[in-house]
C-alpha cells in the first residue's frame, strides 16, 4: 500500500533535516534559504517494529521483510500560499496527494537561522498554514457549490441536493477559521465531497522540532503549540530534527546506541513518529511467517481477510478459501507455528474475519 505522509512547515524549520533523518531511501537538500525544497523528495521508510524481531529470532527466516510507509518532503509555504505566493500552488497541490500531514513547527530559538515572520510564535506558525488550507479548501468549496446549487435546489437529484448540503456546511465552517477534519462529517458525508480532496480534512500529526536542551521535557513553545491542539486530539511529537539526522547516519549499532545514551534516550525520536504516523494512517500490521521469509504487511483497521490477503497479490482476494491465524502473542509463547497448531491456537477464519494488529496469517486459495 503506498501511503503517503506528507512533511510541511513554514520555511526553515526543520522539514527537510528531519526527511533526511527518516528517509533510509533519499536525502532532500537540506539549507537555511526560503524554498530550499521545489520538488517534493519522497522517501520510503521502514516502520519499526519489535514483533518483526522477535518473529525473525522464532523462525530463523532467509530474509526479513518490514512494512513501510512513504514521506514527502513538500516546499515550504508562506503567508498567501492559497493565493499563488512563494510557491504556493505547488505546495497546495502536493499536499493534496499526500494521505496524511506531518506539520514540523519551529519551537526553538537561533538566530543564525532565517525567520521572516518574526519572533518565534509556534501557534501563530501553525495558524498560517491552517489559514492557508481553510482558504484553499473554501475556494473549493464555493466552486463546487456554484456547479451543484442549480442541480440541488430544483430537487430532482437527491444525491446532489445532499450534496449541496454537506457543502453548505463545510463553508460555514471555513469561514470561522476551523479545519474540515473537526467538522465530526459521517462517512456519507465525507464520500459525497470525497472528489474535491480537501487539504483541512486530511489527519495531522505535530512535530515540534525543539532545541537540544529541551527535547525530553518540551519546553514553552513546544508546551504553547501542545495547548492550541488540544481541541484537534492531534498529537505532538517533541524531538530535536539536527540530533535524529545525526543518529540516522550512524551505520554501527554501538555507535547509535552510545549517541542514544548520551543524550539520555532510548530509541531515536524518529521510531515514535513513523509509528505515529503509522497509527494516524489508521494502519494496522500483520505478518507472514516462513522459513524462507519473515514479512509484515500493511493494511487498514477493520479490513478483513480477503481484502488484508490482496495486498500480497491480488488472486489471493478473488480465490480467498480461507485463512490460517495464529495471534502474534500465541506465537511468541509456543514459538512456532508447529506448536501453536499441536496446542489449538491456530485458527482457521473466513471471509467475514476482521484482521488484528499483529496477526501471523497463512492464506488459502483458489485461482
Amino acid at each position: 500500500m503506498a501511503l503517503q505522509a506528507g512533511i510541511v512547515g513554514l520555511p526553515n524549520v526543520g522539514k527537510s533535516t528531519l526527511f533526511n533523518a527518516v528517509s533510509n531511501s533519499a536525502k532532500a537538500q537540506a539549507s537555511n534559504y526560503r524554498f530550499c525544497t521545489i520538488e517534493p523528495n519522497i522517501g520510503l521508510v521502514d516502520v519499526p517494529d519489535f514483533r518483526l524481531l522477535k518473529l525473525e529470532e522464532l523462525v530463523k527466516p532467509n530474509r526479513v521483510v518490514p512494512t513501510t510507509i512513504e514521506f514527502v518532503d513538500i516546499a515550504g509555504l508562506v503567508k498567501g500560499a492559497s493565493r499563488g505566493e512563494g510557491l504556493g500552488n505547488k505546495f497546495l497541490a502536493n499536499i493534496r496527494e499526500v494521505d496524511a500531514i506531518v506539520h514540523v513547527i519551529r519551537c526553538f530559538e537561533d538566530d543564525n537561522i532565517l525567520r521572516d515572520e518574526g519572533d518565534i510564535n509556534p501557534v501563530s506558525d501553525k495558524e498560517i498554514i491552517d489559514t492557508e488550507l481553510q482558504l484553499k479548501d473554501l475556494d473549493s468549496v464555493e466552486r463546487k457549490m456554484a456547479r451543484t446549487e442549480k442541480m440541488a435546489k430544483t430537487g430532482g437529484d437527491p444525491k446532489a441536493k445532499r450534496e449541496f448540503e454537506v457543502l453548505k456546511l463545510c463553508k460555514e465552517h471555513l469561514e470561522q477559521g476551523k479545519n474540515i477534519r473537526e467538522l465530526g462529517l459521517s462517512k456519507e458525508d465525507s464520500t459525497a465531497i470525497a472528489d474535491l480532496f480537501l487539504l483541512s480534512a486530511k489527519p495531522v500529526l505535530y512535530v515540534a522540532n525543539v532545541d537540544e536542551a529541551s527535547i525530553h521535557t518540551g519546553n514553552r513553545f513546544s508546551q504553547a503549540l501542545q495547548e492550541s491542539v488540544k481541541a484537534e486530539g492531534a498529537q505532538v511529537i517533541v524531538m530535536n530534527n539536527t540530533i535524529e539526522a545525526q543518529i540516522s547516519e550512524m551505520e554501527d549499532p554501538a555507535d547509535k546506541e552510545l549517541f542514544l545514551s548520551e543524550y539520555g534516550l532510548t530509541e531515536p525520536g524518529l521510531n515514535r513518529l513513523i509509528r505515529s504516523a503509522y497509527e494516524l494512517l489508521e494502519l494496522i500490521t500483520y505478518f507472514t511467517a516462513g522459513v524462507q521469509e519473515v514479512r509484515a504487511w500493511t493494511i487498514h483497521k477493520g479490513w478483513k481477510a480477503p481484502q488484508a490477503a490482496s495486498v500480497i497479490h491480488t488472486d489471493f482476494e478473488k480465490g480467498f478459501i480461507k485463512a490460517e491465524v495464529i495471534a502474534y502473542e500465541d506465537f511468541v509463547k509456543y514459538g512456532s507455528e508447529a506448536a501453536c497448531r499441536d496446542n489449538g491456537r491456530l485458527r482457521i477464519e473466513g471471509k467475514e474475519y476482521v484482521v488484528a494488529d499483529g496477526d501471523v496469517m497463512h492464506f488459502r486459495f483458489n485461482v
